[in-house]
């Protein structure tokens, strides 16, 4: 390969040779578009011709010195398209392939189309798209079929995340440049266009509906070599189209030499630099793969040696926990594997080295706008430097504990140079800690939830219908962050499909994105050049659909820790793979110390009895500190969040035992028997023990409502005076001990402001005691069920046409938040986990986003398009307990913390007892007591997983109905009413007629049951 330095030449005659590595900038200047312009790469030349779009033509991607390995990648661009042939270049995640095809364009003065494939992407996002303008349906061309007929160069990256036998649309058009239309255009290759042209007129060839395709077009394909990552192989017939070409990451050398330039500070930051380069350089190398260690980041280098400039003393050991946070992508070798090639480099110094303390100040910079001064106290030095800002208000609402105040300054650290990703298990406040961070620096923030099943459109933009029924395109809250400069949350980024997500790699590392609608937004400054260039205003830019993004946005991401090892099959995987990587600077917030989580409860909940929280931080930190994962689910169970819940409650009602909240909060009732085993122990080591003391099992559980105040045992509430008298629930319900119980501390929650989960067997009456609840209370309702086919959208809206055109309908849950009722919402664990967790906003931050673009917020802000929380709005949500034999989703695993719990069980005999005498007075009392018996022993026998299905007071009160109705129908045949689904299960027929027998109730015709009813 000949040197290619110094060989980039432009039509100026022989003065003309330019260094293409030093002088690059100058270069760009002098390529003069009014003559007949040549590029030379080597010897290879290329003849510019005018762009009729130049705002297409990318601007500011060359940078001022190119590296020997990329002018190398240009001249085989070059060879290719002077060829008249189409590219794919492949080569690890990280933007170095993409950036590279743009700086040839903007090269070669070449307009571009581009297109970000997703899982989700459609023919129609390729060729043509229908749209509906004063009631006439037409096509729109897309990307392929503008860049086909303008002559531009279509760029199509991540190739590997298009569902398969999508691409095969564009196969024609890649071979012979021809396709055929929707609308009935046929695209014909120029040479036999051409040749019709010499026999027939062009009208003639227009009334065919035959179109030109422009001889200028190529197609430069970007993708990740699949099996090595995740993704759909090549079809072969698309493969064999491309002519391919490996893009590796950046020789040692070179990345040695582009990150030494921009190097202010160098020594000892340039050792640092040669060591973080070997240790990158290693973890990429085959030999870590077949370790199976994810790829290093060596894209993201450069961000992290802005901050290594600013902070000399950091310790390198941090640094690389920001770029490759292997402590939560690996396993136990993979750890021992990474540390050693830190120990080799030289680079485990994280014990050594300070880091930095505190945030000492935040203020407005004076002479730049849109950036605030930050100081940080870093080993006993102050340190301040500049990030993005937005200036808005600050809400000091914070306690602010030592740990999360470090994380906080190395957040900002980050900040500096790059989109932040927090990762920390649930409840342990990183909402919280992303709140603050944008207060501090005035950010308003833009919070998006994700799910499973989100779209690239649900992320980007959505269709929708205007009144008259046009169609049109509606901005995601992402888009409108970006335009605005908002600091854009984008929780649970764990639970998105990567193929989703790989629609955001522009944003997040160009700062550019394309639009479904043509529209497009540039970097600030790139738009800003454009503008220069072309001598264009901005009304004339936005007339063409372009918009600068605004300096000051930034995307913070939140996430939970990756499950090392996991399939991706129970819904957990290891989402943090080498192409995320690419795309953020990770900080992990660690759990709290002990005393740090005692600081912040006593901060957040004044009155709370000392000891108790002493008890049950006691006992919290001991079942996190376990080696035993029984235990560590546990405490999962008992987050940072559910313990200030708990510690609220406690403050409230300092008289009430600490092991009853503890059992409350890890639904105790319903775990399996090893771990409820383990929590009693824990619970018995820290001298906590549950013991229902007399006075409580003899207290007197009666309501009353007197005066207009409700009381249920010892708790007194207002009766609400409901303006939909229709909403509010009455059912028959006979009062019993332990429903009163469940109720009164219901009753204690609501008044605390929580929203309310009850989770228990089938047929144990939730519904029944929520019903009750609320007719008492005089609250009206909305009822909403779930199922397996909920999604978010119906969960917020109902759509309905009305005169041909799409109306949305509030949701009973948009009506209950509209109006301050209570949602009820039932069979909670029967929908996908990832819809019901778009609950977690609403409940928590009061926050939600409708599919039709109006938001729902907590408090009023004069914004248009809003929807404010009536404030006597609340959740009472219905699940059965997780496991078998309930075949639904673990509701309470993936969203207990963020609801006050309630176990409900069947009543004890006593209540059975009493409560069946109601629905059957004529019942003889000796056929009542059998029956009491014998499902109590049934119960017993479920809990110990002797039989599968847990018999419930449904079962026995339909049962005594039909006795009270029909009293001269025999018992033995009315239990078969119950007992004939397990007929044909020969192992627990004899199980059950052993258990009726014991009991004195005859059923199964055997001689032995035949005497029992003589008797």
């Amino acid at each position: 390969m000949p040197d290619l330095l110094g060989s980039f030449k432009s039509g100026f005659g022989p003065k003309a040779t330019l260094f293409l590595v030093s002088s690059m900038a100058n270069t760009k200047c002098k390529l003069n578009i009014n003559r007949s312009d040549t590029v030379m790469i080597g010897e290879i030349s290329y003849k510019l011709k005018t762009p009729r779009n130049p705002e297409l033509v990318p601007v500011k991607h060359i940078s001022d010195s190119l590296p020997q390995t990329v002018v190398q990648h240009l001249r085989w661009i070059m060879q290719k398209d002077l060829l008249g042939q189409d590219v794919f270049l492949i080569g690890p995640p990280g933007p170095l392939r993409r950036s590279i095809a743009m700086q040839y364009l903007e090269l070669t003065k070449r307009e571009v189309e581009y297109v970000a494939l997703s899982r989700d992407t459609t023919e129609t996002d390729l060729k043509q798209r229908r749209e509906i303008r004063s009631g006439t349906a037409f096509y729109i061309d897309q990307c392929a079929v503008r860049a086909a007929t303008q002559g531009r160069v279509l760029v199509l990256e991540g190739l590997e995340k298009a569902e398969r036998n999508v691409l095969p649309v564009l196969n024609n058009l890649l071979e012979n440049r021809e396709m055929q239309l929707e609308d009935g255009r046929f695209l014909m290759s120029s040479e036999r266009y051409d040749k019709l042209l010499q026999e027939h007129t062009k009208e003639e060839l227009d009334s065919w509906k035959i179109v030109r395709v422009s001889e200028n077009f190529r197609v430069i394909a970007l993708g990740l070599p699949v099996p090595k990552y995740k993704g759909n192989p090549l079809d072969p017939p698309l493969r064999s189209r491309f002519q391919a070409r490996d893009v590796y990451y950046l020789p040692f050398k070179v990345c040695l030499r582009i990150t030494s330039l921009s190097n202010t500070n160098h020594f000892p930051v340039n050792k640092m630099v040669s060591q973080l380069l070997s240790l990158a350089t290693t973890l990429c190398s085959q030999e870590s793969a077949s370790l199976g260690l994810p790829d290093f980041p060596v894209d993201n280098l450069l961000p992290a040696l802005h901050v290594l400039n600013a902070f000399p003393m950091l310790s390198s050991q941090q640094l690389i926990q920001r770029l490759y946070p292997y402590n939560s992508i690996l396993g136990k070798d993979g750890r021992t594997a990474v540390e050693g090639v830190l120990g080799r480099f030289e680079l485990l110094d994280g014990l050594r080295q300070p880091a930095p303390s505190a945030i000492l100040s935040v203020s407005r910079t004076k002479d730049l706008e849109g950036h605030a001064d930050v100081s940080l106290c870093v080993a006993d030095k102050e340190i301040t430097f500049q990030v993005p800002a937005d200036w808005l208000h600050a809400v000091p609402t914070f306690i602010s504990t030592p740990s999360h105040a470090q994380l906080m300054a190395e957040m900002m650290q980050s900040h500096m140079v790059k989109d932040i990703c927090l990762i920390g298990a649930k409840g342990c406040g990183k909402s919280v800690i992303a709140r603050e961070f944008a207060e501090m620096l005035g950010y308003s923030i833009e919070p998006l939830m994700l799910y499973q099943d989100m779209t690239a459109r649900d992320l980007l933009q959505q269709r929708y219908t205007l009144p008259n029924g046009d169609t049109a395109w509606r901005p995601s809250p992402l888009v409108t962050a970006a335009l605005e400069g908002k600091l854009l949350l984008l929780d649970g980024i764990h639970r998105v499909n990567l193929g989703t997500l790989a629609v955001l790699s522009r944003l997040l590392h160009d700062r550019e994105l394309d639009l479904y609608d043509g529209t497009r937004l540039l970097r600030w400054d790139r738009y800003q050049t454009l503008k220069e260039q072309l001598q264009l205003s901005d009304q004339q830019l936005q007339e063409r659909s372009i918009f600068p993004i605004h300096p000051s946005f930034r995307v913070l991401a939140l996430a939970e820790p990756p499950v090392v090892g996991a399939s991706s099959s129970r819904g957990q995987q290891q989402w943090l793979g080498p192409e995320l990587l690419t795309m953020f600077l990770y900080h992990t917030v660690s759990p709290m110390a002990r005393a740090e989580e005692m600081d912040l409860i006593q901060g957040l909940t004044r009155g709370v009895p000392k000891e108790a929280a002493e008890q049950l931080l006691h006992l919290t930190h001991s079942l996190r500190e376990t080696n035993d994962p029984t235990a560590q689910s546990l405490a999962s169970s008992l987050s940072t969040r559910q313990l200030l819940r708990i510690c609220r409650r406690l403050s409230q009602y300092p008289e009430e035992s600490v092991a009853h909240a503890v059992n409350k909060a890890c639904l105790s009732r319903f775990l399996p028997s090893l771990a409820r085993a383990s929590l009693q122990k824990s619970l018995a080591n820290c001298s906590l023990q549950d013991t229902p003391d007399s006075a409580e099992l003899s207290r007197d559980f009666s309501c009353s409502i007197k005066d207009g105040m409700l009381t249920i045992g010892n708790v007194s509430a207002p009766v609400y005076s409901a303006a939909e008298k229709m909403k509010v629930p009455d059912v028959l319900f006979y009062d019993n001990p332990q429903h009163m119980m469940v109720m009164e501390d219901m009753l204690k929650d609501f008044l605390l402001g929580e929203h309310l989960l009850l989770v228990g067997n089938q047929g144990v009456g939730k519904n029944k005691i929520v019903d009750r609840f609320l007719h008492l209370l005089n609250r009206p309702r909305e009822y909403l069920q779930l199922h397996r086919d909920t999604t978010v959208q119906t969960l917020t809206l109902q759509p309905s046409v009305r005169d041909g055109i799409i109306m949305y309908e509030d949701s009973p849950l948009v009506k209950a938040v509209k109006l301050g009722y209570i949602l009820l919402i039932d069979e909670a664990d029967k929908a996908p986990t990832n819809v019901t967790c778009i609950l977690k906003t609403l409940v928590e931050s009061g926050e939600m986003i409708l599919a039709d673009g109006r938001r729902i917020i907590s408090e009023a802000e004069g914004r248009p398009n809003t929807i404010v929380m009536h404030p006597d709005f609340r959740m009472l949500v219905l699940a059965n307990r997780p496991g078998f034999p309930f075949l639904g989703n673990d509701f309470f695993g993936a969203l207990g913390d963020i609801f006050s719990c309630h176990a409900v069980d069947n009543p004890k005999p006593q209540a059975e007892l009493a409560m069946l005498k109601q629905y059957g007075p004529d019942v003889p009392d000796s056929t009542l007591q059998k029956l009491v018996a014998a499902f109590g022993d049934l119960r017993s026998m479920a809990d110990q997983g002797t039989i599968t299905y847990p018999y419930s007071t449904r079962e026995v009160v339909n049962i005594v109905k039909h006795l009270q109705k029909f009293p001269g129908e025999g018992l033995a045949n009315v239990v078969r009413n119950v007992f004939d689904f397990d007929s044909y299960n020969k192992d627990t027929r004899e199980v059950l007629i052993e258990a009726l027998h014991k009991h004195g109730i005859p059923i199964g015709a055997k001689p032995s049951s035949v005497k029992l009813a003589k008797e």
